[in-house]
């Protein structure tokens, strides 16, 4: 379930409709200075929370019991833990979107957004 906010900008000739999303990241990594990087630039967007973890198996639980719209993951993971969750995320009855993020700046982070909501481009 996405959470869309809608509202209507008046200017002399012109409307303009903004639509917000409120999307919540779960974040994993094993590097901790760069989760807090990440945090910062997600929570940086108006709408965006993020949730930091370094510990695998605590993830699988999280996920299970919050609302998580993506789960993206950082540097430090294993392969295994990395396919794992994306099966894990695949299978639940609620839709989780996966990133495999390993830098590039908040540029390549939002682009990697936009393309899994398109809407949010509008």
């Amino acid at each position: 379930m996405y959470i869309f906010q809608g509202s209507t900008v008046n200017f002399k000739h012109r409307t303009i409709n903004f639509i917000m999303k409120t999307l919540h990241f779960l974040v994993i990594g094993k590097n901790q200075e760069i989760l807090d990087v990440l945090k910062r630039i997600i929570e940086n967007n108006e709408g965006w929370t993020a949730e930091i973890q370094s510990d695998e198996n605590f993830c699988y639980e999280y996920i299970r019991e919050n609302h998580v719209d993506i789960v993206l993951l950082s540097s430090g993971l294993g392969d295994q833990f990395e396919k794992d969750i994306k099966v894990f995320c695949a299978g639940l009855d609620k839709e989780v979107k996966v990133i495999d993020h390993y830098g590039g700046g908040s540029g390549l982070l939002k682009n990697e957004v936009y393309s899994l909501f398109p809407p949010l481009q509008q």
